[in-house]
């Protein structure tokens, strides 16, 4: 039987004349892993933190076992700004010690790149002050995991980690004996890592078995049953779980909760979006022409992120872009908005770049733009205009898209200077869909975003006609989105991934093992340079008819758009619809056999 580690009961906190919590009672076990979820001010932060005995509760009581380990990750890190990373993490273990602790290699690999940290100037000899918030969080989060622990409480862990990062910290922690409880809105991290749910909500804590997908269905069929939530919010919670057991549902292994009422629910539920009407759509506002690269060199300062870089983004393209860090991600579509700014005037440092004439671009940036604090937040949304157009017929006022955005009619009248990190963030990207885009780029856009507003806005981008490009940590939000992955993996080329991240995954996974016994052995083979010849040849020409497939996996991916718009648009014609069908199979046998040999060339490149 699993030993109690930790007892919550009765325990009720109020903030001003506000119930966080009511009277709630829960218990962690040995071996339990939990995250807990809710809207951003529900109470998630409060609720570890009380667990974690580091804030008092008003009424009720909080009790830990006896000789209780407990490690806490806090969204601000207590580390000595004077002291440096080996102080901090290591301590005063000698190096052939912490050297010969797998698990300390594990975690430095995992969180840094490498023992070396690489990224830091003086390695593990960096002082720590004049560090960036997110690399003292990547540091505070690595002295936790070196330690040993029983219970392990966690508040936003994926904060600052790139895709690699989260994916290894999943990983790490389904690996460890410790018990867990984590405030994350990293859906896909929560499925990958979590056993157990918290819901928190309106001051109460609803429980529930398996990880995210199978919260999801749960609280559906809860919803279904108990009939107390307004219609919105069910029509969004059933068209995620629509998503979840049609678009990815292997995601667990886990046997799913009520599996025969989730299908029930979803069986009247459309797919996220009718890819075929919305590139009509796209077509019909954008043209033939949106972004068209031709052998760009992107840089930054001194830097060169980017050569030779031949691309097209065209109507309707819903592009999620992953890369290693610094790679570029941000300064190619910082290039792209300076071009279509100046409609091609301001080209890249090398190459052209052709914008479409009807291009209307909004670029969520990582940094919040600035508003006057006094503004009201419906105010500042209607600075911008007071009705938009979604498309299909479909109009919101600023007030309703406002509502959407989980902004209640009260607190639309609430100072822009009173808002929350994660408020602010949901304000400017109402703003930009208020401007009535056809072009959105977004970058990190679930930043500081509770679950509820990621699903209310992945709902409102299901049916935006227009292109899009994604830059995000979030896998979950990028697959949901998105129909293509595109990737940047420090090699100065861009390159399209069929596979998705997973795929991302291992290709950096293949690049780290192949850079390590080329270092650990570069002295032992000094006279490889006929072999390295060859080989460099052959990279040269797998990269150069690796282009050359993806220009025409491109091909195929428009002309099969093009097929499904015009199956739709004869769908009275038996005969053309099938001879457009026998077009689209030979299509789709084509792009199969592409795609397989752009794995090929892949592995040579």
């Amino acid at each position: 039987m699993a030993v109690n580690l930790v007892n919550v009961e009765q325990v009720s906190k109020v903030y001003g004349t506000r119930a966080l919590l009511d009277g709630v009672s829960l218990g962690v076990s040995e071996g339990d892993r939990i995250g807990v979820v809710g809207r951003n001010g529900d109470g998630k932060t409060t609720l570890i933190r009380m667990l974690a005995k580091l804030e008092e509760a008003d009424t009720g009581r909080v009790t830990h076992n006896g000789g209780l380990r407990l490690g806490v990750l806090t969204q601000h890190d207590s580390l000595d700004p004077q002291a440096t990373i080996r102080h901090e993490v290591i301590g005063d273990l000698a190096d052939h010690e912490w050297a010969g602790s797998a698990k300390i290699r594990d975690v430095l690999t995992g969180l840094f790149g490498g023992l070396a940290l690489p990224g830091f100037e003086h390695g593990l000899d960096t002082v720590i002050a004049p560090l960036s918030g997110g690399e003292r969080r990547r540091i505070a989060l690595a002295k936790l995991l070196i330690a040993e622990q029983d219970l392990i409480v966690l508040d936003e862990p994926t904060n600052h980690l790139d895709v690699e990062g989260i994916s290894w910290l999943a990983g790490h922690l389904r690996t460890r004996r410790s018990a867990l409880v984590c405030v994350t809105h990293d859906r896909w991290f929560l499925d990958q890592v979590c056993t157990r749910m918290w819901d928190v909500q309106r001051g109460t804590v609803h429980e529930y078995e398996g990880g995210y997908s199978d919260y999801v269905f749960a609280r559906a069929e809860r919803e279904r049953i108990a009939a107390t939530e307004e219609s919105k919010r069910q029509n969004l919670m059933r068209k995620e779980l629509a998503w979840l057991r049609r678009g990815a549902p292997a995601r667990t292994s886990k046997p799913r909760y009520r599996i025969e009422a989730a299908n029930e629910l979803i069986a009247d539920v459309p797919p996220p979006r009718d890819t075929s009407e919305l590139m009509k759509f796209a077509n019909a506002r954008l043209g033939k022409t949106v972004f068209d690269l031709e052998d760009v060199t992107v840089q930054a300062g001194p830097k060169t992120l980017l050569t030779h870089l031949t691309w097209q983004l065209g109507p309707g393209d819903r592009i999620g872009l992953v890369g290693v860090n610094g790679a570029g991600k941000t300064s190619l579509l910082r290039a792209l908005a300076e071009a279509a700014r100046t409609q091609g005037d301001v080209q890249p440092a090398a190459g052209k770049v052709v914008v479409g004439k009807t291009v209307k671009l909004a670029y969520l940036s990582q940094e919040v733009a600035e508003l006057s604090p006094a503004l009201r937040v419906l105010e500042a949304v209607q600075q911008v205009r007071d009705r938009v157009d979604l498309g299909k017929g479909r109009e919101m006022t600023a007030g309703q898209l406002c509502e959407q955005f989980g902004f209640s009619k009260e607190k639309q009248w609430t100072p822009v200077g009173d808002l929350s990190g994660g408020e602010r963030r949901r304000l400017q990207i109402l703003r930009l869909l208020m401007d009535e885009p056809n072009v959105l780029f977004l970058d990190e856009p679930t930043n500081d975003l509770d679950i509820e507003t990621l699903t209310q806005l992945e709902d409102l981008l299901d049916g935006w006609p227009g292109s899009m490009i994604v830059i995000s940590h979030d896998r979950f939000f990028i697959e949901r989105t998105t129909d293509r992955v595109m990737a940047l993996l420090g090699d100065r080329s861009l390159r399209m991934l069929p596979r998705g991240i997973d795929e991302y995954l291992e290709r950096r996974q293949r690049m780290e093992e192949a850079a390590t016994p080329a270092s650990a052995h570069a002295s032992a083979a000094p006279k490889a340079a006929p072999a390295d010849g060859v080989s460099s040849q052959v990279a040269r020409a797998a990269k150069k008819e690796l282009k050359k497939v993806e220009r025409q996996l491109d091909k195929v991916s428009t002309r099969e758009t093009e097929l499904h718009a015009q199956i739709a648009a004869h769908a009275t014609d038996f005969e053309k619809v099938a001879e457009l069908d026998a077009e689209l199979r030979e299509l789709v046998t084509a792009r199969d056999e592409l795609e397989m040999r752009w794995l090929e060339l892949a592995e040579d490149a």
